[in-house]
């Protein structure tokens, strides 16, 4: 049999288990099994695997590959499966207490990025997850501190290895690189004074948040990879989608210098009533952002300046 054959067989599994994507899924899984590139399959894809390892090395590869493809016949993300994805370029580790990052997300820490390129700011993420949005900020913005929160303990030992991993790559990048990244467990902005006492934060140039936004009635018609795999804690946003937008739009003011800005990811059905939410709070300027897909993904609002 050749790694191609092997490959096939893997991809038919997934096919029939109804899974999305079988192809790249069983291409992937593959690679990791085997510890190869998509380059090292594509050279050796047409040897005999008798010619590539030896019995006792290649046991232990087809097992881990059955494994892997028994896991995702389940539905078990792929991400979950390998341990990692990517977002903005970045690796991070992802686990089933985290949401696994995804793209429609990073609509929203490019907006910030283009708001505020490479300034000397202060920036909550607020339902941090995997760290994936304060990570990304700290690392490509160069803020000078970012703090992330999340009420889940088990998502806070994510983010933080996914943080200290990416800032020492890009220490190792830069000689001058000096920013700052802290966790905290809270519920939204309760338990969040403590660390802003230890870093002598008084407000945030910038908070950030992609809340749960999922309707509870909606959950069930997700996709099994979703609903059966990932938190329900990050994606449950009460009966009409919009607990966390009240609770952060009540909420954020004190913590919110005057003339600081606002981000949160929306569904693409939400941004009418998230709107409203942010003006009946007080917020001004508030924008909508559309996704690559072209839907609404991201609302930015500016917290009034004070007169001196």
């Amino acid at each position: 049999m050749t790694l191609r054959q092997l490959y096939e067989e893997g991809r038919d599994y997934l096919l029939k288990h109804g899974v999305p994507e079988a192809e790249l899924s069983a291409r992937l899984l593959l690679c990791e099994a085997f510890s190869m590139s998509a380059g090292e399959y594509l050279f050796s894809c047409e040897r005999e695997l008798s010619e590539l390892y030896d019995k006792s090395s290649l046991s232990g590869l087809l097992e881990d590959y059955s494994t892997y493809l028994a896991l995702r016949g389940r539905r078990v993300p792929i991400q979950q499966i390998l341990g990692r994805t990517q977002f903005m370029g970045l690796d991070f580790a992802v686990s089933p207490d985290v949401l696994i990052p995804r793209q429609d997300t990073e609509t929203l820490v490019e907006q910030v990025l283009y708001d505020y390129p490479r300034q000397d700011i202060r920036v909550l993420d607020m339902c941090t997850g995997s760290g994936c949005i304060a990570a990304s900020l700290a690392v490509l913005g160069g803020y000078r501190q970012v703090v992330g929160a999340d009420i889940s303990t088990e998502a806070l030992e994510i983010a933080q290895g996914n943080a200290l991993r990416l800032l020492r790559e890009a220490e190792r990048r830069e000689d001058e690189y000096r920013q700052e990244i802290r966790f905290a467990r809270t519920d939204l902005f309760r338990g969040i004074t403590g660390v802003m006492e230890e870093l002598g934060i008084d407000s945030f140039d910038v908070i950030v948040s992609n809340p749960p936004y999922i309707r509870t009635a909606d959950i069930e018609e997700l996709e099994p990879e979703v609903r059966d795999f990932e938190p329900r804690l990050a994606l449950d946003g009460s009966y009409d989608g919009l607990h966390f937008y009240r609770r952060i739009a009540a909420e954020a003011g004190p913590y919110l210098q005057a003339g600081g800005s606002l981000y949160l990811e929306i569904g693409a059905d939400e941004a009418e009533d998230v709107k409203k939410i942010l003006e009946a709070a007080g917020f001004e300027e508030i924008r909508v952002i559309r996704d690559l897909a072209d839907k609404d993904r991201v609302i930015r609002a500016r917290k009034p300046c004070t007169e001196d």
